[in-house]
């Protein structure tokens, strides 16, 4: 039995076998080894056979080779390498699958928690689990940042389970580590930490505390009236998330131009006053009120144009904000960053460009970084020279 046994494993193995070691042999399975094979002589403890001398002798003895016998008595082969081919090509394919998912491709800055990912391995060994895992998270950072909503209502609407992003789950372990990578920020260490980072994402935000600036927008609504009345004086209008919940965008204008700085806002007004035309802006990562606000623009018909800083963050800023809102990255091209070049701030960690493969290479080789601040008369300038008409309702 020890000899059937080994040569049932080494064939499972779904490899070619030529020889096979059984053992350790008793006396009685010596001699019995001994008989099978016809020697006068009694095998080691351990006997080593050739796989076609026992095939030769098996096909004259019983009429049917070693394959044949060691199913017959220990029951079906199995094919470990034609298993773990299958294995490996269900993992590749599955690692393929999040490489180009959508939410990945549309922002870059993932592409570290990727192979985070990738390193820890499958969950409970499992393809499938994994996948599942992973498309839970991705649909949770699909809908981020969220329009201030308490987190077990988010798990709720996109999950069907308000528990599914406790503290200490899988899934929140993962949507968290996804955008500290994407807010390049440590991973957070305490509750505290995480509840800031759900926080930025638009999580357990109340409607208050969540606050867009715009400037040139004429809508109407409660938030509506607010943006008019501001439009009209030549200000900037600071909506909550409620008052942005309160605005109609119908007749939202044709073209509105959204900027990273607030700075930039301050710019425009004291320069063109009532005449301003419409803009809005993400102050840095854009929190709730601001993907709303773009939101609804954009869903009225709207084409929204982005501009921010040419560093590591501002690249990812502006890749969330286009993939969040449906934007479209206005002179944030190659030939942009290097026309505005001059002395500046390290760039930082640079991220891939989804809307120009050569941006992130410019800027490691050069490494200086170009605020937004430094080409606001010149996007200004442009915008004037394009004479879009000012405002939406008339």
């Amino acid at each position: 039995m020890p000899l059937w046994k080994a040569v049932h494993d080494r064939i499972s193995s779904g490899r070619q076998v030529s020889r096979v070691k059984a053992g350790p042999l008793d006396e009685e399975q010596r001699s019995a080894v001994a008989d099978l094979l016809g020697t006068d002589r009694l095998p080691g403890e351990y006997a080593t056979v050739s796989m076609a001398a026992l095939d030769e002798l098996l096909m004259s003895a019983v009429g049917a080779g070693a394959r044949e016998v060691v199913v017959a008595l220990l029951g079906p082969l199995d094919d470990r390498a034609g298993q773990r081919a299958l294995a490996d090509a269900s993992r590749s394919e599955l690692w393929a699958w999040l490489d180009s998912h959508v939410v990945v491709t549309s922002q870059p800055a993932l592409k570290g928690w990727v192979e985070s990912i990738r390193r820890a391995g499958l969950v409970a060994g499992s393809v499938e689990r994994t996948r599942r895992e992973l498309d839970r998270a991705l649909r949770i950072l699909a809908a981020l940042p969220a329009a201030g909503v308490p987190l077990p209502v988010l798990a709720e609407n996109l999950l069907g389970d308000p528990h599914a992003l406790d503290e200490g789950t899988r899934g929140a372990g993962m949507v968290l580590r996804a955008l500290a990578e994407l807010h390049d920020v440590e991973l957070p260490g305490n509750a505290q930490e995480r509840r800031a980072l759900w926080e930025s994402a638009g999580v357990v935000e109340d409607e208050l505390s969540s606050v867009v600036l715009a400037a040139g927008l004429r809508l109407s609504g409660v938030g509506g009236q607010v943006l008019r009345v501001c439009a009209d004086e030549g200000h900037v209008a600071a909506l909550t998330l409620a008052q942005v919940r309160a605005t109609s965008f119908v007749g939202a204008p044709q073209e509105v131009w959204a900027f990273e700085n607030p700075s930039v806002l301050a710019v425009a007004v004291a320069r063109l006053g009532p005449s301003c035309p419409p803009m809005v802006c993400t102050s840095g990562w854009p929190n709730s009120a601001v993907i709303a606000l773009l939101r609804g623009l954009a869903t009225e018909g709207s084409s929204l144009r982005y501009h921010g800083d040419f560093d590591g963050e501002g690249v990812r800023i502006a890749a969330h904000v286009i993939a969040r809102t449906g934007a479209t990255p206005w002179r944030m091209a190659t030939e942009d960053y290097l026309r505005a070049l001059g002395d500046g701030t390290p760039v930082g960690r640079v991220t891939e460009a989804p809307w120009d493969d050569g941006l992130a290479s410019a800027m490691r080789e050069h490494g200086s970084a170009v605020p937004e601040e430094r080409v606001t008369a010149r996007l200004l300038d442009e915008i004037q020279e394009r004479g879009r008409v000012v405002g939406g309702l008339p």
